[in-house]
């Protein structure tokens, strides 16, 4: 709880604050942006990382092999990182940037998920064998 009432300070007085910048030096709104993102990225890190484990855990405990795992985790990265870069995109004004950035998003996504659909196909054809 305390984190997302520093996160939650952090977003509005960045808000704030790009907003008056915006007005007469937008370049700077933008760096401004991006250094309260990273820092409230770096403070959601520690709780990404404990999801990690958790997942890692229960899928030891369920005997699952880390090769399933990772897929998972991989695309769920993908897809923060993507969600983060085509904002960034979008509040700088290129929005023809943030289309491609997602289009390339979904398409790396697939690539890193693809043993997980190859393992999930081999499970199902042994149980029907």
């Amino acid at each position: 709880m305390e984190a997302m009432a520093k996160l939650t300070a952090v977003g509005v007085t960045a808000v704030v604050l790009s907003a008056v910048l915006k007005r007469n030096t937008p370049e700077l709104a933008l760096l401004l942006t991006l250094a309260a993102g990273l820092w409230m990225l770096s403070l959601a890190a520690a709780g990404l990382g404990a999801a990690v484990r958790l997942m890692e855990e229960l899928a030891q405990q369920a005997g699952l092999s880390e090769a399933l795992l990772e897929p998972v985790v991989k695309t769920v990265a993908l897809s923060i990182l993507t969600k983060l870069t085509v904002e960034i995109c979008r509040s700088a004004g290129e929005s023809g940037v943030a289309a491609f950035v997602e289009t390339a998003g979904a398409v790396l996504a697939l690539l890193v998920a693809l043993p997980l659909v190859r393992a999930v196909a081999q499970l199902i054809g042994e149980l029907l064998v």
